[in-house]
């Protein structure tokens, strides 16, 4: 287990986190939740949700094994990277001269004229999907070298260009508040390819994409891009369930009170932090490492680091969904409550954000048992288990969202990722999983949260009397 890598790695996501955080403070100073932070988080919901799944590694995964396995590595990315970004520009073209349907397919309880307000920002947020797109296929081939510093600290630059934004606009009207946030969208994706390029010059990787391009007639790359292709889509599902759930949660939200998208939007911004330094950071690093050894016929190399790696996730995850849990109300009030953020606001986007943490260590260690159906190339089998675990959030959003509000489509996206882990791990294996939690760190893991779980509910009592 590298751990030097994962702690890199997490801390250059930590940096990314802690600079968004600061951007949400700012947002909910500036805009509260209101109809204009709504029609903001409306218009980047799309590229946000790309920008998820491209940067945490649903891409990666449906790429790597097949770089991995290349025998014409510049071709096969060069070719790739070309066919996906000529489609993206297209795309991006369209919903530049059309944004109102996509418009409406992302919020369809609003009227036409709330709809018409935010098409216009819509149409500017979705060309950042074709600026993380270069991001991530560019922090592909630089994981590929196991070098992850470059690309966890890059979306600290969006965040940046979002808070200076922010700082300039802040005493404007909403409206100039929430244009200026969407052009810095793109500048911030912009300096986030210029981090990449300079890395990947430094590591002399632009040769093997020169020289991709040079020979593109020359070598005969068709298995390799079918190949490819026949893994994309299925990785893409199957390493999107959570984003593809909370890209649903706000459609929904768009038919209850207004601020239901900003509270979802604030609290998952919350359960994101944990979820990223943690387990998303440790399951990059991870992942070459278990691809290589799996091709070489290495598994014993692979399920040694399976056994490690399971263990610190399960602690630094169990706590933290404790921390979250008993510790929501005074965390969000830290956060978020000042300026147009009320009170009243903080205790709706706390029930959300308690809601969210139930689902942190199951959504944290199906990443982790998930590399391996990757790296072995069952990508289909991962994309099923996504449809069940899809199926079951949907089914309990449209059931809870109604009696519980925002809190039960967070709620919701809890139980899918209980259905998530609990088919992942049958999948690789419950001998396998059996096997780690007979160990007796299973009991020290329960010693340790439940003492952990004591000492912070006392310690929330105590802070909520302070700041109530």
């Amino acid at each position: 287990m590298k751990l030097k890598s994962i702690f890199t790695n997490s801390f250059g996501i930590l940096l990314s986190r802690v600079t968004g955080l600061g951007r949400d403070v700012l947002m909910a100073s500036a805009l509260g939740a209101s109809v204009w932070s709504d029609m903001f988080f409306i218009a980047f919901k799309l590229p946000n949700l790309f920008r998820r799944i491209f940067a945490e590694g649903a891409f990666t995964q449906a790429f790597m094994p097949s770089f991995v396995a290349s025998r014409h590595k510049g071709v096969f990315a060069t070719a790739i990277f070309l066919r996906f970004l000529l489609f993206l520009i297209a795309f991006s073209l369209f919903i530049t001269f059309f944004p109102e349907p996509i418009t409406k397919l992302l919020a369809w309880g609003w009227g036409e004229e709330l709809i018409s307000k935010t098409a216009p920002m819509t149409a500017i947020n979705f060309w950042y999907l074709d600026l993380i797109f270069i991001v991530t296929f560019l922090a592909t081939l630089l994981q590929y070298k196991e070098h992850f510093a470059t690309t966890a600290m890059s979306t600290a630059l969006l965040n940046i260009s979002m808070i200076t934004a922010l700082y300039i606009y802040m005493k404007d009207d909403p409206k100039t508040v929430a244009y200026a946030l969407s052009f810095a969208v793109l500048i911030g994706g912009g300096l986030q390819i210029a981090a990449h390029l300079v890395t990947l010059h430094n590591f002399k990787l632009h040769k093997l994409l020169l020289g991709g391009w040079k020979y593109r007639k020359v070598k005969d790359i068709e298995e390799e891009k079918k190949h490819f292709e026949s893994l994309f889509l299925p990785g893409i599902l199957g390493n999107s369930t959570p984003q593809i759930s909370a890209f649903i949660d706000t459609i929904l939200a768009t038919f209850l009170m207004t601020g239901s998208v900003s509270y979802l939007f604030y609290a998952n911004r919350v359960f994101q932090l944990p979820l990223a330094i943690i387990a998303i950071a440790t399951a990059t690093v991870l992942f070459p490492t278990v691809s290589k050894a799996l091709k070489n016929g290495q598994e014993d190399v692979a399920y040694k680091n399976l056994n490690q790696t399971f263990w610190l996730l399960a602690f630094l995850l169990g706590m933290a969904m404790a921390g979250g849990i008993l510790l929501a109300e005074p965390i969000v009030w830290l956060l978020f409550e000042r300026g147009k953020f009320t009170e009243l606001q903080t205790l709706e986007t706390v029930k959300v954000l308690q809601m969210y943490m139930i689902g942190l260590l199951p959504f944290g260690l199906a990443k982790l048992f998930s590399l391996f159906l990757y790296a072995s190339h069952r990508h289909k089998k991962a994309a099923k288990i996504a449809v069940y675990s899809l199926i079951s959030s949907v089914t309990s959003s449209l059931i809870l969202m109604y009696p519980l509000g925002a809190s039960g489509l967070a709620l919701a996206g809890s139980i899918g990722g209980w259905v998530l882990f609990t088919f992942t791990v049958k999948e690789v294996g419950i001998d396998k999983f059996l096997e780690i939690v007979k160990s007796k760190k299973s009991l020290y893991f329960i010693a340790v949260i439940l003492l952990f779980s004591l000492c912070i509910y006392f310690i929330n009592i105590w802070l909520v009397s302070l700041i109530r």
